[in-house]
């Protein structure tokens, strides 16, 4: 007896994100956990090509264009400024998101982030705009992200990787937290 299409079992396949060095990850927390206080650089050389239209060149990687849209006076040919500190805070989420769930051994199938910050420039970048304004009134006045992540875990501790992902973002942290900023003409 043959079995027609409509009455073949139904099969559901899962696939997991592409998974990171576990092993790796786990030396890694122990040379930070033996040494707090080591610290990186990470550094950017910015060249501006014209208009508001810049580029961005991260070690041997392509550069990143950031540019400001029309309304702004710029040629709208790729994300602005704010957008591209959104872009880094989700992909520093994102990593944590997947670290944090290797070291609990969860397997995700999906990280995705949702980010909005309020931004104004009245000040015009300081060119003689609103220049009443303070520092602290300008830049970002709020940062909303929403996370959607899946795996094979309960909801609860999705939930707890997420929130420990932010705790220890180092770019979350850069937003929330002021830092000293040095900047000056170079020689």
């Amino acid at each position: 007896m043959t079995t027609s299409a409509a009455e073949a079992p139904v099969t559901t396949v899962k696939t997991y994100l592409r998974p990171i060095d576990a092993e790796g990850l786990a030396a890694f927390a122990a040379k930070g956990k033996a040494n707090p206080g080591n610290r990186g650089t990470n550094k950017v050389h910015t060249v501006m090509e014209g208009q508001y239209r810049s580029f961005s060149y991260v070690a041997d990687h392509h550069p990143v264009v950031v540019d400001e849209p029309l309304h702004l006076f710029g040629q709208n040919t790729a994300p602005a400024p704010g957008e591209i500190v959104l872009s880094g805070l989700g992909g520093c989420l994102a990593v944590g998101i997947k670290a944090v769930a290797t070291w609990k051994k969860v397997n995700l199938t999906k990280v995705e982030i949702f980010l909005e910050g309020d931004i104004g420039n009245p000040a015009a970048w300081g060119a003689g705009g609103a220049l009443e304004m303070t520092p602290p009134q300008m830049g970002f006045q709020e940062v909303r992200v929403k996370v959607l992540v899946e795996g094979d875990a309960p909801r609860e501790v999705l939930e707890e990787i997420v929130q420990h992902a932010n705790y220890y973002s180092p770019v979350a942290n850069t937003i929330r937290n002021p830092i000293p900023f040095k900047i000056s003409l170079a020689d």
